[in-house]
């Protein structure tokens, strides 16, 4: 069966070797390391002899982590978006056969410019859409200063991705000031994604765009496993706020229940092998809101593990082929309004 990867991570050569070249930060310095270790994230040979165990498959590519705003100045994040745009817009003109198309890469902490940039990766290099993070700067993503981006996004009907982005230096408690055992990634990052999706439920960011695309990251994360507390639990909004905090939920834009806000987003199957969550994704969104997406290359393996597992996943949670057909390559048509033939696959 076709299977369209719609959340994987690339950098292209041109892109690896300028960010290798910007000044140090801690959490940059950090990832520096972790991407060194990972040829198939660069080295287009490697990741081309990953993608070949696995028949009909293409991906969907965005530059990874770090976000380009933890680079440096504005003024750096833009040069770096611009060199991962048309470098990701280059490999999916030269190899059809593997990549589907490219999100954008887009700096948020201008958010003008953010938009600028969605502009020219949508309308002049084929982006399908733009990939952002839960946060920018420690800043919610739900401030109104970003609203120009998600409406020029609505406007040209384009998917945003969302990546988590915490560090080892947001600590876990208030007493401490990091965090341990990489707790702030295999927790904190399900809490990022998590907080994000809340956040534009109650600011309104989907009542007020009600047919904008987020694609969540990591199957959604924490929502569909608990959708009795964001179900009825939310549904007694303001039953456990201080008094002086309430005017936080105070006329909350919402017109609906906000469990019907939380099943409006598109998720990945980017679970990790844990067939179990995947089947409570795929229960709690529905078959057309998953998209197929396997995090690669960060598995043990550097490329095929998370690949390997997702599909497998797939095969063994008693989905029918109709609906296996639909998560790997119908629901990307759909989402990303795409043949894919505009950005130079099939």
């Amino acid at each position: 069966m076709e299977k369209i990867d719609a959340f994987c991570h690339i950098m292209p050569p041109d892109y690896y070797a300028r960010f290798f070249s910007v000044a140090d930060s801690g959490p940059v310095a950090n990832l520096r390391n972790r991407v060194a270790k990972i040829p198939c994230l660069h080295d287009m040979d490697v990741r081309f002899r990953v993608m070949d165990e696995f028949g009909d498959y293409r991906q969907i590519i965005n530059i990874a982590a770090p976000p380009v705003e933890d680079l440096g100045s504005p003024q750096l994040s833009r040069e770096m978006s611009r060199l991962g745009n048309e470098s990701m817009a280059e490999l999916v003109r030269t190899h059809p056969d593997r990549f589907a198309g490219f999100m954008a890469c887009v700096p948020m902490d201008d958010p003008e410019a953010a938009t600028a940039e969605l502009d020219y990766a949508c309308n002049e290099l084929g982006a399908l859409g733009a990939q952002i993070y839960t946060s920018v700067h420690g800043h919610p993503m739900d401030e109104s200063r970003f609203d120009v981006f998600y409406a020029r996004a609505v406007e040209l009907d384009k998917v945003i991705q969302v990546h988590p982005c915490r560090h080892s230096g947001w600590a876990d408690y208030p007493t401490e000031t990091t965090s341990k055992f990489e707790l702030w990634w295999a927790l904190g990052w399900e809490m990022d994604l998590s907080l994000f999706m809340g956040r534009m439920v109650f600011s309104g960011v989907l009542e007020r765009y009600p047919t904008i695309k987020f694609l969540i990251h990591h199957g959604g994360s924490m929502i569909p496993h608990f959708s009795g507390r964001v179900g009825p639990g939310l549904d007694q909004l303001g039953a456990r706020t201080p008094p002086d905090q309430q005017a936080d939920v105070e006329g909350y834009p919402l017109s609906k229940r906000p469990l019907d806000y939380f099943k409006m987003f598109y998720v990945d199957t980017a679970m990790f092998g844990a067939a179990h969550a995947l089947r409570c994704t795929v229960d709690f969104f529905g078959v057309d809101r998953v998209l197929f997406g396997s995090d690669s290359p960060y598995d043990p393996e550097k490329g095929p593990g998370y690949i390997r597992s997702t599909i497998r996943n797939l095969d063994e949670i008693g989905l029918g082929e109709d609906e296996q057909s639909a998560i790997f390559h119908g629901n990307a048509r759909k989402v990303f309004n795409a043949t894919f033939r505009e950005v130079g696959a099939l």
